[in-house]
């Protein structure tokens, strides 16, 4: 991944206080979306897996400073053992690590133990859930689709029913079986959806579980207004957690970790985050000093933190630092493939959301709403992952207006009635209907939706509803067109290519798209190992998503990130969510 900072080794000299997860430090921090759970398995955007990952553990995780990322043990004593050439994985969960106390357990510790493991995998599999990460294990594990079969039956899955590809060794061992070779399947125990709930925690809160999380992890949830204010604090049970990770080659990575060696994580007692989806007021939360960091920093407001891409002196002179993330995303306005308008395969339905595309000026879009902090994305894969092929370049979603007026008039759209817009070739109106969220920011993308669309004559309309709403109504196929984004999960071009896997409908494929020729190559490309014959099957896939259109593929995003001066050991991560464990507050600079 590639980095660039523009903060200084020094800001990492002052020392860490020798005492972890002092009460009397609290970091505060504001999230530009609502959550949506705190249920691993229900968790589906960054701001809850950021809760989480904090609060429940998978059995793996990334080191923090390892670039590239790089997988640990978390729970496990140590890396599974992949046998069967990646069909089969021995993991062995450490003894000794117990959920934070709870009244779901009657007042007795409870012990972290694999079936614990079994138990969550099993969760993504229960058609009653839901789980928008079903796809994570759907179809792989041995048994696991038989027992997923007869829970959509009988309306309730057997969680005591044994599988062949969850199988319990003893109370400390869990050897997880697949179908067939999984070359990714690694990172899905990294995954905030494979994190460990223990089935008292369910059995007890049930459908409100996701308001009640109860994990092993460093921070327990302690106060909760949703969608307006979450308070964490430090678990006084977790296990001795001290770091010890080698100190990479970069001088600034290097002091950091050289002030986490030997010390024992988290050391900050209470996290206060603030849900603020306005940019205008997270901006002003910041310079006011009421929050501790911005990530991702609120694009509308570049101009007033970057000069020429550096920080502005007058901010850097306060202490202020600055850090800008590739985060590996891709961004894209999708249609419904089953909608009756925009949705379908035929040539005249190819060619309307072909235009559609073409009319959208992605360079403007980029220049205007991102202050130029994005760049346009050729394809569904983003740089500097396995599988992304930086010499496959794909042309039909360039901005031409001209061809695509061209291509409707083609075929049959016209403006028959002379009122400046287009309907369908049967003669009926035609009206996209997009969705977006009611900020100011989504209206300024409507408006450049509305702009690009008056210029080829077709009519927009636009629908609003608050982000976590939308993507429920997605996932059951109630919206004609929206923008929206994937984020890594796990280091892998596999992780994007699922979105438009044809079984994913319901789940991530919010797109609805389903084309044979697609998803034979996907299923091809899941056998192999990251390889150039892998990644061609990759550029096969890109170049059928072009020509389908069912996303109008538009950016990679970068992020800015802006740091207070008392704020200590900050590292944005490529994957993880969040990384609230490893940073410390100076108490004696927020106060001057």
């Amino acid at each position: 991944m590639r980095f660039a900072r523009t903060f200084a080794v020094v800001l990492f000299a002052s020392s860490f206080s020798a005492a972890a997860a002092d009460s009397g430090k609290v970091l505060r921090t504001a999230f530009s979306i609502a959550e949506s759970s705190f249920d691993p398995v229900l968790a589906y955007d960054a701001a809850s897996n950021s809760v989480v990952e904090e609060i429940s553990e998978s059995m793996l995780e990334y080191e923090y400073l390892a670039r590239p990322v790089k997988l640990a043990p978390l729970t496990l004593e140590r890396l599974p053992e992949v046998s069967d050439r990646g069909a089969t994985y021995l993991c062995r969960v450490r003894k000794g690590i117990f959920f934070a106390a709870d009244p779901a357990f009657k007042g007795k510790p409870r012990e972290l133990v694999a079936a614990d493991y079994a138990y969550s995998l099993k969760r993504l599999l229960d058609p009653a859930l839901r789980s928008p990460w079903t796809w994570v294990v759907e179809g792989k594990l041995i048994g696991g689709d038989e027992l997923q079969a007869a829970a959509k039956k009988t309306g309730k899955l057997d969680y005591d029913a044994p599988i062949a590809g969850l199988e319990i060794i003893d109370r400390y061992t869990l050897r997880i079986r697949l179908k067939q070779p999984d070359y990714t399947f690694l990172y899905v125990l990294a995954m905030p959806a494979s994190a460990a709930v223990a089935r008292e925690v369910i059995d007890a809160y049930g459908n409100d579980a996701g308001a009640h999380p109860v994990g092993t992890g460093p921070y327990l949830l302690k106060e909760y207004k949703r969608s307006s204010r979450i308070v964490l604090e430090a678990n006084p049970q977790f296990r001795k957690f001290v770091f010890d990770e080698p100190a990479p080659a970069n001088k600034s990575d290097a002091a950091i970790a050289r002030a986490l060696k030997g010390r024992v994580l988290p050391a900050i007692g209470r996290i206060e985050i603030s849900v603020i989806e306005e940019q205008q007021p997270r901006w002003l939360a910041f310079l006011k000093r009421e929050v501790d960091y911005l990530q991702p920093f609120p694009l509308g407001f570049v101009g007033e933190l970057l000069d020429n891409g550096k920080l502005k002196p007058a901010l850097a002179a306060k202490g202020i630092y600055h850090e800008l993330l590739l985060r590996p995303n891709t961004w894209w306005a999708y249609f419904n493939m089953e909608d009756p308008v925009v949705g379908g395969y035929t040539p005249e339905k190819i060619a309307l959301r072909r235009a559609i595309g073409m009319a959208f000026n992605t360079g403007e879009f980029i220049r205007v709403l991102f202050m130029g902090r994005a760049v346009p994305a050729q394809g569904p894969i983003p740089p500097d992952i396995a599988g992304y092929d930086p010499d496959h370049k794909t042309q039909a979603q360039a901005y031409d207006p001209a061809a695509a007026r061209a291509l409707l008039e083609r075929f049959g759209y016209k403006d028959r009635d002379g009122d400046g817009y287009r309907e369908l070739p049967d003669g009926k109106p035609l009206i996209i209907e997009q969705w977006s969220s009611p900020t100011s920011r989504a209206r300024e993308y409507d408006e450049l939706w509305k702009k690009s669309m008056d210029a080829i004559g077709i009519r927009m309309v636009f629908k609003k509803d608050k982000v976590p709403e939308l993507r429920k109504m997605a996932r059951a196929g109630k919206l004609q067109m929206r923008q929206d984004g994937w984020q890594a999960d796990y280091p892998d071009a596999e992780n994007f290519m699922q979105n438009l896997y044809g079984p994913n409908i319901g789940q991530t494929n919010d797109s609805r798209f389903k084309l044979p020729e697609f998803d034979r190559l996907y299923e091809e490309s899941r056998k192999l190992p990251d390889s150039p014959e892998r990644t061609k099957l990759y550029d096969r896939m890109t170049d059928l998503v072009v020509a389908y259109a069912p996303w109008r593929l538009t950016h990679h995003l970068l992020e800015d990130h802006v740091i207070q001066s008392w704020v200590i050991g900050y590292k944005p991560h490529p994957i993880r969510s969040d990384i609230w464990m490893y940073l410390d507050i100076d108490e004696s600079k927020r106060q001057r």
